[in-house]
């Protein structure tokens, strides 16, 4: 990595305090006993307000924990350092001088504390969901097991649902979502020219919220009664009135992620909007500064209405209100329609920015300018406006009122429209390419593909009355990861693939790379496609017994899932290795366009020595001396010519 030469580093960083100030000192000494003082804080106040008001018992289990679970965690944060300078600030104690000790990574320790370069918190944010990605598979192994015979092998009913419960709120909360939001911290900032993320401070904030959203999940394990058993989506009255406390952590979990997705959001639009480098117009930015723009967007508008719900449910399991119960004057199907308006623009946050790692890779990798750039964009603004106008498509069965089912329908099937558009432009720009089949484009190709068996998957359930044949079975397990395995998580892997030497300096082993895939490739299919036939045939989903007639291919689908599994570690050995041991990467090995490409591996500590000046498009490739941007007026971005394959 280059010296730091921004002009505000004047001097090193403040010697680190010695003695017994180290206990005060932010980090990982303070933890442990600001963590304790905010438990005994929680555990006092409440208490101390039912004896004030007469409450009986005063020590309540389900209350203390609910509590809790929003005070110890704003103990770690307090105690890592998270909140230090806006406290110093609200105090009104003198400015300190920036030394910039906290910004950059001089050593793996920087990795582990708070930290307020986006390059260190998008590697935090990939290494994190990467764990939480294995510990959900291992869950779903322990369910392919249950579900490899008929009858009651391993658990018990309440234990299977906590299971796929956990397995997809972590799947989704803690891994699509935020893995997304890694790569993306890592390279919006320098696709766009910036030196860093608007708000550094909150950057890193946003982040140490995950940890606590996951484990608060995996610890509801732990509760008593169990983990939340009423699946990801936590239908009310369901989730309010016959669950364990464990169905709490899913609340508050979902909140705490909640809260890191919005700041996260926030942070990119004021940087995409104030923070481009001159030249870099709306229209010159990449396509995947296009899809985080619009995807923040989605998070900003959608996620308060998530939070809402799991706040009433909530309410409805510890102060026993009545928002969701029908013996009560409740309106159970209130929770879905706030539910589904925020999960089904989930769905295209889960996406879009796939769809940008999708663009940047095939084009790169095709040498070819992507087909349609403009459309490309403006579609993904269709998406996000058609995104709140399909959510009812859940309910078809739900008791909604029938009159809104039509409707529903025909927005579902319309949303496909800018979607084929992408797909469309996608194939065309492959048209008569130049194909390079490294591992980043065969995940890229290998999402194309799974996708859009997803997405006509998608097309059978948005009628009408395929949906009410298919609704609650197997079909739509098999769509769903269709659509968020084959689309979601092989867009990641090609994005960690593709930014993977920019990243840390290192090529990763493409023979792996490749054996990664194919295993990758083939297991999914094995394990998901039968999956369709089973829906069909009537097996119903979240089920752990089922009757003997699909033995045979529950059978399969469990082992090809362990070899879905293996495939992950041959992922794992390759990133961990590469990293300590791979060769060194060049500044541009892809030789491509975009500003992250024309800087060293890994970056300057603050991106740029030299304010680039854009010029042109990202994606000329092909166009004689086509350059994006260049360096102090008049040098020129030098890119190798490219080798016939």
């Amino acid at each position: 990595m280059t010296a730091v030469t921004h002009d505000e580093v004047h001097a090193g960083p403040a010697p680190p305090p010695t003695g017994w100030r180290r206990l005060l000192a932010p980090g990982w000494l303070r933890v442990p006993w600001m963590t304790a003082l905010f438990f005994g804080i929680g555990a006092g106040i409440t208490v101390l307000v039912r004896w004030l008001e007469g409450w009986d018992p005063i020590w309540k289990g389900s209350v203390i924990t609910t509590v809790e679970l929003t005070a110890v965690p704003f103990g770690f944060l307090a105690g890592i350092g998270g909140f230090d300078y806006w406290m110093r600030y609200a105090a009104g104690s003198p400015t300190r001088p920036e030394d910039h000790s906290g910004h950059g990574a001089r050593s793996w320790r920087d990795y582990f504390r708070i930290n307020t370069d986006h390059k260190v918190i998008g590697i935090q944010y990939l290494v994190t969901t990467i764990f939480f990605f294995v510990a959900a598979g291992l869950l779903a192994m322990l369910m392919r097991a249950e579900l490899a015979r008929p009858g009651m092998q391993f658990v018990d009913n309440q234990t299977f649902n906590g299971l796929f419960s956990v397995h997809a709120a972590l799947m989704i909360f803690l891994f699509v979502i935020p893995a997304f939001a890694g790569i993306g911290n890592y390279v919006i900032p320098l696709m766009i020219g910036a030196p860093d993320m608007a708000f550094p401070r909150l950057n890193a904030l946003s982040f140490w919220l995950l940890p606590i959203a996951g484990f608060m999940m995996l610890g509801s394990f732990l509760a008593p009664g169990g983990a939340f058993a009423s699946g990801w989506t936590g239908y009310a009255p369901l989730a309010s009135t016959h669950q364990p406390i464990g169905s709490v952590f899913f609340n508050m979990g979902v909140q705490w992620a909640g809260a890191s997705s919005i700041m996260t959001a926030l942070n990119f639009l004021v940087t995409i909007i104030t923070m481009r480098a001159p030249g870099m117009s709306f229209w010159r930015m990449p396509l995947l500064v296009w899809a985080n723009f619009t995807t923040s967007l989605l998070v900003v508008i959608a996620t308060p209405f998530i939070a809402g719900s799991q706040f009433f449910v909530m309410f409805d399991h510890v102060m026993h209100t009545h928002f969701f119960d029908y013996q009560a004057g409740g309106y159970p199907l209130g929770y879905q329609h706030i539910f589904w308006f925020y999960s089904h623009p989930a769905v295209y946050i889960m996406m879009l920015p796939g769809f940008g790692i999708a663009s940047e890779v095939i084009s790169v990798m095709s040498r070819k300018p992507i087909f349609g750039y403009r459309l490309m964009a403006l579609s993904l603004l269709a998406i996000l406006v058609l995104g709140f106008s399909v959510w009812a498509h859940h309910m078809f069965v739900a008791g909604m009122a029938p009159w809104l089912r039509v409707p529903m329908m025909v927005t579902s099937m319309v949303i496909a429209v800018p979607t084929g558009i992408k797909v469309f432009s996608w194939l065309a720009t492959l048209w008569d390419g130049r194909i390079h089949f490294d591992t980043p484009m065969l995940f890229a190709l290998g999402f194309v593909s799974m996708f859009v068996i997803g997405g006509l998957s998608g097309i059978y359930l948005a009628a009408v009355p395929i949906d009410i044949h298919t609704s609650d079975t197997y079909f739509v397990v098999a769509h769903i990861h269709y659509v968020l395995f084959g689309g979601s998580l092989f867009t990641i892997f090609a994005g960690i693939y593709f930014w993977f030497p920019k990243m840390t300096g290192r090529m990763y082993d493409e023979r792996l790379g490749k054996l990664h895939f194919w295993l990758t490739f083939i297991g999914f299919n094995l394990t998901f496609f039968p999956m369709h036939w089973l829906g069909i045939q009537g097996m119903p989903r979240r089920v752990a017994d089922y009757v003997p007639r699909f033995a045979d291919l529950n059978m399969f689908i469990s082992l090809a899932s362990f070899g879905l599994g293996a495939s992950t570690l041959v992922f794992v050995y390759n990133m961990v290795k590469s990293w300590r041991f791979g060769p060194a990467a060049a500044a541009n090995p892809w030789r491509s366009l975009t500003l992250e490409w024309q800087v060293s591996s890994p970056p300057p500590i603050f991106n740029f020595d030299e304010i680039p000046q854009v010029v042109g498009n990202p994606y000329e490739y092909g166009v004689p001396d086509a350059r994006h941007a260049v360096f102090n007026g008049d040098r020129q971005v030098e890119l190798e010519e490219v080798p016939t394959r």
